[in-house]
C-alpha cells in the first residue's frame, strides 16, 4: 500500500491571461499559487506520503525564469523523504531549450522524458510509476504512445498530462477504454483544470488554485492510498480563493439602493472577503436608473476582495403610455408590430425594449 498526493496544473508565474484583474489583484494571485503550492509540500511532508505526483504544467514556461526554477527546486528539497513523479505538460514542456535542464534536481526528483512511455521501478514499494512527458506544445494523437505489458504483482501507477474528454483534442487526446483495459491500478490526469473522477480508478486532479472565472466550485488535491486490490481517492479542498459567479435577476419596481443591496447580499460576509466574484444583472430595470459600472465596482469594493459586474439588465417601459404618446410615429407603430408577436417571449421582449432604447434615443437626438 502507498499514499500519494496527486497535484498538477498549478500555472506557477501565471499572468492570467483569460482573467480581467487589474494589476494588484494579479499580482497578489500570483505570490497565492507559490503559497498553495508550498502549502502542497508541507501537507506532503506532514502526512508522510510516499509519492507526490504532478500532472503537467507545474509552471508556465514563457514567463519562468532561472530563479524560479530554482525555487521550485529548493521547494522539493524539503520533502526529500517522499518520491516526486513530475509528467511535463504543454505549458511546461520537456526540451533542450527547456528550464527543467538547466539544473540539476535532487535524487527524490523524478521526470519522464518526451519520446514515449517511461517507468520507474521502486522495489521497495513493490511499485511501478509509468508516464510521459511533453516536448512540444501539441499532440493531436496518443497513437504514438507505446504500452509495455505491466508486472500484476506490483502497483502501476500511470501519469499523464492529456485529454479524455474530447477525441477531437489538440492536447494529447487519450482512449479511456485503452486505458482502461491495460490494467492499471491508477491514472493520475492532467491538463483539464477542474477536478474530476473519471472513474474509481481515473481522475484529473483539477488546478489546486483556480485561474479564471471558468473554474468556479472547489479546486485542491487529490490524497489517495492504492495498492494492487483497492484505491480510495478523496478530493481535499485545498484553495485559497474561489471564483463566484452570482446571477441577479433585477425587478423593475426595484429602486437604485435596492439594487444595490441585492448584489451585496448575494453571499456570505466570509466568503465576499476571501473570494473573486462576477455579479451578473438580468431582468428588468426601471429605465430612470442610471447604472455606472465603474462607479458601482467603486462603491462595491469595501464589500467585497474583487468584484466585476456584467449589465445585462433590460429598460422597463409603459408600453401603453408610450404607444399612446406615439401613436403616429416610428415609435408607435414598432410596438404595434411587435406586440403582434408574443411578447411573453423573451427574446422578442428584449428586441422590443432594444428597439425601444434606441428609437428614443434617436427621438432625442432629434428634437
Amino acid at each position: 500500500m502507498i499514499k500519494f498526493i496527486h497535484t498538477g496544473d498549478l500555472h506557477l508565474g501565471s499572468q492570467f491571461k483569460s482573467a480581467s484583474f487589474h494589476g494588484t489583484v494579479g499580482k497578489n494571485r500570483r505570490m497565492e499559487l507559490w503559497e498553495t503550492f508550498k502549502r502542497i509540500i508541507n501537507r506532503g511532508k506532514e502526512n508522510s506520503v510516499d509519492f507526490l505526483f504532478i500532472t503537467g504544467d507545474i509552471f508556465e514556461e514563457d514567463v519562468f525564469n532561472l530563479g524560479d526554477i530554482r525555487r521550485l527546486r529548493d521547494s522539493f528539497l524539503t520533502l526529500n523523504d517522499t518520491k516526486i513523479i513530475i509528467s511535463t505538460g504543454n505549458h511546461d514542456t520537456l526540451k533542450k531549450s527547456s528550464l527543467y535542464e538547466l539544473i540539476e534536481w535532487p535524487e527524490n526528483v523524478y521526470i519522464f522524458g518526451n519520446k514515449n512511455i517511461e517507468k520507474f521501478e521502486f522495489q521497495e514499494l513493490n511499485t511501478v510509476i509509468w508516464g510521459f512527458s511533453w516536448e512540444k506544445n501539441e499532440y493531436k494523437s496518443s497513437d504514438f504512445l507505446e504500452f509495455q505489458d505491466l508486472d500484476p504483482n506490483k502497483t502501476n501507477i500511470l501519469l499523464i498530462h492529456g485529454d479524455l474528454t474530447n477525441s477531437e483534442s489538440n492536447y494529447l487526446p487519450l482512449d479511456k477504454n485503452k486505458l482502461v483495459s491495460i490494467g492499471f491500478n491508477y491514472i493520475a490526469l492532467g491538463h483539464i483544470h477542474k477536478p474530476k473522477l473519471i472513474s474509481e480508478k481515473i481522475a484529473y486532479c483539477g488546478s489546486p488554485e483556480p485561474l479564471d472565472f471558468g473554474e468556479t466550485g472547489v479546486h485542491g488535491i487529490i490524497e489517495g492510498i492504492v495498492d494492487k486490490s483497492k484505491v480510495n481517492l478523496e478530493l481535499i479542498n485545498f484553495s485559497k480563493r474561489q471564483f463566484q459567479i452570482k446571477e441577479i435577476n433585477i425587478d423593475s419596481l426595484m429602486n437604485y439602493d435596492e439594487v444595490i443591496e441585492s448584489i451585496i447580499n448575494c453571499d456570505k460576509k466570509e466568503n465576499k472577503e476571501k473570494d473573486l466574484y462576477r455579479i451578473i444583472l438580468t431582468g428588468l430595470i426601471d429605465r430612470d436608473i442610471k447604472l455606472d459600472i465603474k462607479e458601482l465596482k467603486s462603491y462595491l469594493a469595501s464589500e467585497f476582495y474583487y468584484v466585476e459586474v456584467i449589465d445585462n439588465t433590460v429598460l422597463d417601459y409603459d408600453l401603453e403610455r408610450l404607444k399612446e404618446d406615439n401613436r403616429d410615429n416610428v415609435i408607435g407603430i414598432f410596438i404595434e408590430k411587435m406586440e403582434e408577436k408574443d411578447l411573453q417571449d423573451p427574446i422578442v421582449r428584449e428586441a422590443l425594449y432594444m428597439g425601444l432604447e434606441s428609437l428614443l434615443q434617436e427621438k432625442v437626438v432629434t428634437c
